[in-house]
């Protein structure tokens, strides 16, 4: 399963160690990872984290996301793994029937205008010889297997009120969701223009009065040569958790096929109507409501472009506006794995950190209150851990959450900051205990907001920040295997006809791409035209890059990192006490 190890690194022990070892290397793309590296020092994320848990699961162990993000090394990991329970649940969940809608939906039925096309696609390689009739078999199967596949929104998606519906297996039949198109004769440069304009045409067939959320298009190229496979859902059914659960299902059950077995996939451990009543009675808890106030607090009104409530009410005629930037590898690389271990942080820390500081460069001291206020509306996959005994690791569906964040710099030196001095390490550490401070990832504010009638009008009346941050983690770009993404198109990204406003003024995607010449980061900005004109916001994606290449300039300082508060058991002590410590330390030593 491995190489061998290199002269002196510590032997990998077979079992738990070793399986976990190959699915780190293989989930994070690299050739080898022994069992003293680290999920987060390999650059590991939580949404690649869950890929893990997944994958792990299949081979029979048992991990959790959040051990993964926090264990040490791979060796700590495999010494809390265990092995799934033998037993099944006294009352199994329930898996069709009445969904109750999700905090995600009830975003998405506000915002209003036409939803119907509102959708994710995903384009993979498929394997030589996979005709109409394969095809048809796999996506069946996947059908069958993940429920919110099925969901179907009887009184269509102009209705006040959605009651989704989830169709018991074999309800929706794949036969008549495939277009297959004979490409034999096609060059390999002309696939993605063709396979562009079939997804075009596959949208405008979705529908989700009828049930119709997943629909495909085939290109078979015979038996000698690799085809193309598109696929579309719904945004009510995915996320880009759930696209890396399909395509490792495609693998298996081509696996199988391919073998002349019938692909049987394993079903999600919790389903994803149960996870929607989980939030529905977590929403009316003492422990969740007690989040009100700060929630409250945190969307308190601030006059600052991009700091503040954003009063203006996104419509119909929101003019669209695009524009994409790239990190080059000598700074993604570092960015996302070195920057991350100087402060035991996260990705997400160092992103936002260089979008805060970026912001207030931008802003220069237009609205400037003292604080350094900048405000900020957060996507997350939401798929957190606030109730026991839930696996969501193979649960397909729509999980994203949406949560503000409020992050006070101070008045930090912005031109240290450009040059990677240490006022990049102080933002650093603020941005991440204000992060950590944020109960679950912020799943509570879509619960309060939406699922819970005392505390949602509260939230509701400020409105929502000026702009939209989502990471939506590392993808590998440029593998001819079988099942990988095929080139020419994004991945995941939503899409929609036209008509769909924005959420927010100012939305930025961003994403790692894994390639030949190494890891990239990609930005896409969006923004509405009438908010801010294009040179304005195409100067605040110049600044972030700018910033983000500070922070790994920052990186090479002379005792830059350390421990903050958030890392430390005893919830007394203060950065400050921990920057005099580590001081004393380092004359000590």
């Amino acid at each position: 399963m491995f190489d061998t190890p290199r002269r002196g690194a510590t032997p990998v022990r077979a079992g738990h160690e070793e399986l976990l070892c190959a699915l780190f290397a293989d989930v994070l793309g690299v050739p080898r990872v022994g069992p003293d590296e680290s999920f987060i020092g390999l650059g590991g994320d939580s949404i690649l984290a869950i890929q893990v848990v997944s994958r792990a699961r299949l081979a029979g162990v048992v991990v959790s996301t959040r051990d993964v993000l926090r264990k040490d090394t791979v060796r700590a990991l495999a010494a809390a793994a265990r092995e799934p329970e033998s037993t099944a649940p006294r009352v199994p969940p329930r898996r069709t029937g009445t969904l109750h809608p999700t905090p995600i939906m009830h975003w998405l039925r506000e915002l209003g205008g036409p939803v119907d096309t509102y959708h994710q696609s995903l384009v993979l390689r498929t394997p030589p010889g996979l005709d109409p009739r394969a095809a048809e078999t796999l996506l069946q199967a996947l059908l069958d297997t993940h429920d919110a596949l099925r969901l179907r929104l009887p009184a269509g998606t102009d209705a006040p009120v959605w009651e989704p519906v989830v169709e018991p297996p074999g309800g929706v039949r794949a036969a008549g969701l495939i277009e297959s198109l004979d490409a034999t004769d096609l060059a390999d440069d002309a696939l993605p223009a063709l396979t562009r304009d079939r997804i075009r045409h596959a949208r405008r067939l979705l529908s989700p009065r009828d049930g119709v959320m997943l629909r495909a298009v085939l290109l078979d190229r015979g038996p000698d040569r690799q085809g193309r496979l598109a696929l579309l859902v719904h945004h009510l059914a995915v996320d880009g958790v759930s696209w890396r659960i399909l395509q490792d299902d495609l693998r298996t059950g081509w696996q199988t096929l391919s073998r002349g077995g019938e692909p049987v996939l394993d079903p999600a451990p919790t389903p994803f109507l149960h996870w929607s009543s989980v939030l529905l009675t977590e929403a009316a808890h003492g422990r969740r409501m007690a989040e009100a106030d700060a929630w409250q607090r945190t969307l308190r009104t601030n006059p600052a472009p991009l700091g503040g409530v954003s009063t203006r009410a996104p419509g119909p005629e929101t003019k669209e506006c695009r524009h994409t930037l790239t990190l080059p590898p000598e700074i993604t690389g570092p960015l996302l794995t070195a920057a991350p271990a100087l402060v035991n942080g996260t990705v997400n820390d160092v992103l936002l950190t260089g979008l805060a500081l970026a912001v207030l460069g931008w802003r220069g001291d237009e609205g400037s209150d003292g604080t350094g206020a900048v405000l900020v509306d957060i996507e997350g996959h939401g798929r957190e851990d606030i109730v026991d005994g839930l696996d969501l690791s193979r649960t397909v569906g729509w999980f994203t959450t949406v949560y503000p964040v409020r992050f006070a710099l101070g008045s930090p030196d912005l031109a240290d900051a450009r040059s990677g001095g240490h006022t990049v390490g102080t933002a650093l550490r603020l941005v991440k205990e204000g992060l950590r401070a944020v109960p679950d990832h912020g799943i509570g504010f879509g619960m309060l907001r939406h699922l819970n009638s005392r505390t949602g009008p509260g939230l509701a009346g400020p409105g929502i920040p000026e702009i939209g941050f989502n990471y939506l983690g590392r993808f590998p770009m440029g593998d001819t295997a079988d099942w990988a993404a095929a080139p020419g198109h994004d991945f995941a990204l939503d899409d929609a006809d036209d008509g769909l406003p924005m959420a927010h003024a100012v939305e930025v995607n961003s994403a790692a791409h894994e390639g030949p010449g190494g890891l990239t980061l990609s930005a896409t900005w969006t923004w509405d035209r009438d908010a801010y004109p294009a040179d304005r916001v195409k100067a605040l994606a110049d600044e972030w890059f700018a910033m983000l290449t500070a922070i790994v300039a920052h990186t090479e300082l002379p005792g830059a990192g350390g421990l903050t508060p958030s890392d430390v058991s005893h919830s007394e002590i203060s950065q400050a006490d921990l920057d005099d410590f580590a001081s004393q330390l380092g004359e000590l030593l």
